[in-house]
């Protein structure tokens, strides 16, 4: 994949029932998104067999994977695996990594004692494998491993899963770019490619890929109730740094420690917040969001459907799409 802007993509919701997962995947492309994004979720559906699956379902979209653990992998059977993805599907793929949520790599018995002096170690030994290399132990990844056999002729774009400051300034060292997870409104992503581009290591343009709950209903009011429950989360610790660029910040935080649980402070979320928070309301007001994210430097903004009907959601989504200049 070629780095570009202005795209618009979808993400394949978690907990998609399996016998809609090709159709979601292909309904995505044929609607017109220019990309897919599968997540990896504890105890939902791995990253690379989505991956994997949707690459060899479709023929266009271009897919990525948002976002792999690091210390989940050994790094050099994930530069297997997504070698032979790109070799297979050449210039479709985006690998995010990451070193995930505490709570989850903790269960799993994955989290690292340096988190992010690991990933950035994962990071490099991982590109070094698909460019050709060889890699050498670390302190912290401890590989060492000749040049792969079989690599690909394009190499995919690695971007890094991040959220404070400090895994900015890696990602802009080390990636090709970033994941920004939801809320990523305007302000947040401005902020972020601020850090990104403040020790930017490569002279290419980073990748931005934002991630935002979405709805589109002729009706706003309907959009931004839909969109509702699924911000309970945002109230979280994890998510402060989503949160501090925007002017209601702190009445926010204040809600959500009043707030008897991350439902309550959803229900209590006041509506004229939402459109901060979320990609929700009108086509106009949806085609409006996305084109202010790519103001702010998004390269692709990544609608994360909601609602009961996930094929019906993204049809409805898909409305929102720019439209192809004309002949």
């Amino acid at each position: 994949m070629t780095a570009s802007t202005d795209r618009v993509g979808v993400l394949l919701p978690r907990d998609l029932p399996v016998d809609q997962f090709v159709d979601f995947a292909r309904r995505a492309e044929d609607l017109g998104f220019d990309e897919l994004w599968v997540v990896e979720d504890l105890g939902f559906r791995g990253g690379i067999a989505q991956a994997a699956t949707a690459l060899a379902v479709t023929a266009r979209i271009t897919v990525g994977i948002g976002i792999l653990p690091a210390a989940a992998r050994n790094v050099v059977f994930a530069a297997m695996d997504v070698a032979t993805l790109a070799q297979l599907h050449p210039n479709r793929l985006v690998v995010g990594i990451g070193h995930g949520m505490p709570g989850w790599m903790q269960q799993a018995g994955a989290w690292p004692s340096r988190p992010l002096s690991y990933l950035r170690e994962y990071a490099r030994a991982l590109d070094t494998l698909l460019r050709g290399g060889r890699v050498t132990p670390g302190r912290y990844v401890t590989a060492a491993v000749e040049p792969l056999t079989e690599r690909p002729d394009h190499v995919p774009p690695i971007v890094l899963g991040v959220r404070g400051p400090k895994s900015l300034i890696a990602a802009g060292e080390i990636a090709a770019g970033v994941v920004l997870a939801e809320p990523a409104g305007p302000e947040y992503i401005a902020a972020s490619l601020t850090l990104v581009m403040s020790r930017r290591q490569s002279a290419a343009a980073p990748l931005v890929i934002t991630y935002d709950l979405a709805a589109v209903s002729d009706v706003p009011h309907a959009a931004h109730e839909s969109v509702r429950p699924a911000l309970a989360v945002v109230g979280e610790p994890d998510w402060h740094p989503h949160i501090a660029p925007l002017p209601f910040a702190s009445d926010l935080a204040a809600l959500r420690a009043e707030s008897a649980d991350s439902d309550a402070f959803a229900a209590r979320i006041p509506r004229e917040w939402i459109p901060s928070l979320a990609i929700a309301g009108t086509v106009e007001d949806v085609r409006a969001g996305i084109a202010a994210r790519h103001a702010a430097g998004a390269t692709t903004v990544v609608l994360t459907p909601v609602g009961d009907d996930p094929l019906v959601s993204l049809d409805e989504l898909a409305r929102a799409l720019p439209e192809p200049p004309a002949a």
